[in-house]
């Protein structure tokens, strides 16, 4: 019989294209070698062009979810995506409190706060956005902000290094035990730069900026391949270098789909 794999459970909206969302963090769990679970807290109607519509899944559903999953199946590292509404972002953390997910925990929790558009406009409602920061960064072992959510999250624009720590510690205000600052917004930058930081050291990650337009998906695909690496026992520097070397090989192999943004590719793995 074949040995049971790590599991990682992703608590995300779907995306009916296939590039992001939900099915960016199967696809990256898949691919990485562990067994995805899955609470979902939003259907939405999308596809290259962008977002037309979504339907929240009603809260008890939400953590019905988690809690199903976790009590039979077990979960060794967790991470959020799209929790759509201050409820269910209320809900979840007090979900995961039951099951013991979190930083007080053993099980290692990510949050990626999709709290912006590719376009960098708000995704949240402000309640929304206070109850990432009073509820789920507390809990979380690591938080994965893109530049816009940094700004919409803390105020504060980051437009090079010093901003960029900047921004850094006051994500850690909140109190996540890690952040990880991604620079890949950072557009006249010639290479990408992320930031992680536990407060005591802050450790620049640096990798190529690929001449595409083909990134739908990077953000779930980077915290998904760092919450795998978590499942696997990996601490968290660790982790995240493995997420980088992941995510720089998904964008370099993105391809075009639709009319609008194509995704980022995790099948680059699936050829080793």
């Amino acid at each position: 019989m074949t040995a049971t794999p790590r599991t990682a459970l992703t608590i995300a909206g779907s995306d009916s294209g296939g590039g992001a969302g939900i099915q960016a963090d199967l696809r990256t769990f898949f691919a990485c070698g562990v067994h995805g679970l899955v609470a979902l807290t939003a259907v939405t109607v999308q596809n290259s062009l962008g977002v037309q519509g979504f339907s929240e899944v009603p809260v008890d559903t939400v953590t019905g979810q988690i809690k199903a999953v976790a009590e039979d199946m077990g979960v060794d590292a967790a991470k959020t995506g799209m929790l759509a509404t201050a409820e269910i972002i209320s809900a979840v953390a007090s979900t995961l409190d039951d099951v013991h997910i979190g930083q007080s925990f053993e099980t290692p929790f990510v949050v990626d706060p999709v709290a912006a558009s590719m376009h960098g406009d708000a995704l949240l409602r402000e309640e929304a956005l206070e109850k990432i920061r009073t509820e789920l960064f507390p809990r979380a072992t690591l938080v994965t902000p893109n530049l816009d959510e940094v700004r919409l999250l803390t105020g504060v624009t980051v437009t090079g290094a010093e901003s960029q720590r900047d921004a850094a510690k006051a994500l850690l205000e909140f109190g996540p035990r890690w952040v990880l600052v991604k620079g890949g917004h950072l557009y006249d930058a010639p290479d990408c730069v992320d930031l992680l930081s536990d407060g005591t050291q802050f450790v620049e990650l640096s990798g190529p900026r690929h001449d595409t337009e083909n990134t739908h998906g990077g953000g779930d695909t980077l915290a998904s391949a760092i919450t795998a690496s978590l499942a696997k026992g990996l601490g968290v520097p660790d982790a995240v270098a493995d997420g980088k070397r992941f995510i720089e090989r998904a964008v370099a192999e993105s391809y075009a789909l639709g009319k609008g943004v194509g995704p980022v590719s995790p099948f680059w793995r699936l050829a080793h």
